[in-house]
């Protein structure tokens, strides 16, 4: 295979899995061996075993964070503090894109940013949803209260309202506090269930501020 006949077959994608070059009657060696042979003369970066993404020079688009981390460790989805500034709650600047997996934990530090992973069980991999992250852009992406939910999970104390109140979260109006209740009963962790009707109640007492301005 030929570099240009690469750049045809990823299109706009900027990133991908080498998967993408072993469908049909190829030879992995030779492919993985090709692969190699672009990283070593720049014509490709590796961000970690088998994802590659195209130099900035060659890439049709910028490739976005979070469909980057999506296709950097599978199953996972962006979460924690990433998604919640995604949808507008915490007003600090996130720089390392934060995700959850069902895999092993990890952390990796690329030449398109930090991409940190936190492990959960699989009975707790869920309420997250494909999303537009840029135009025509998609990426899987934890509903606002999925996301808090999973901070408090993975936060020792997380439920403490001291450090619920240090979040400063923003635009409540955002949140479905009926949806967070019921998220938190569904995971059956009374820490959980404990964080949810105290962010509830920081959610009731900023909508009555609100109506007052």
């Amino acid at each position: 295979m030929k570099y240009d006949e690469l750049l045809e077959i990823l299109g706009d994608a900027p990133v991908f899995d080498s998967s993408l070059l072993r469908a049909g009657d190829v030879d992995p060696a030779g492919v993985a061996s090709q692969l190699s042979r672009w990283v070593s003369t720049g014509r490709l970066l590796q961000l970690r075993r088998r994802v590659y993404a195209v130099p900035a020079a060659r890439r049709r688009r910028a490739p976005y964070a979070f469909e980057t981390a999506n296709l950097l460790v599978r199953p996972s989805y962006v979460s924690l503090e990433a998604a919640l500034s995604f949808h507008g709650m915490i007003p600090e600047a996130v720089f390392t894109t934060t995700s959850i997996t069902s895999a092993r934990p990890a952390l990796y530090r690329t030449p398109l940013g930090d991409f940190d992973y936190r492990h959960v069980s699989e009975a707790l991999f869920w309420g997250y949803q494909n999303t537009e992250v840029a135009p025509g852009v998609s990426a899987l992406v934890a509903r606002p209260e999925k996301a808090l939910l999973d901070l408090v999970y993975l936060r020792p104390r997380g439920d403490d309202p001291a450090f619920l109140h240090e979040l400063r979260l923003e635009r409540l109006e955002r949140l479905d506090t009926a949806a967070l209740e019921g998220m938190a009963q569904r995971t059956g962790r009374p820490k959980l269930a404990r964080a949810a009707c105290r962010i509830a109640g920081i959610a009731a007492r900023y909508a009555e501020e609100y109506e007052t301005l």
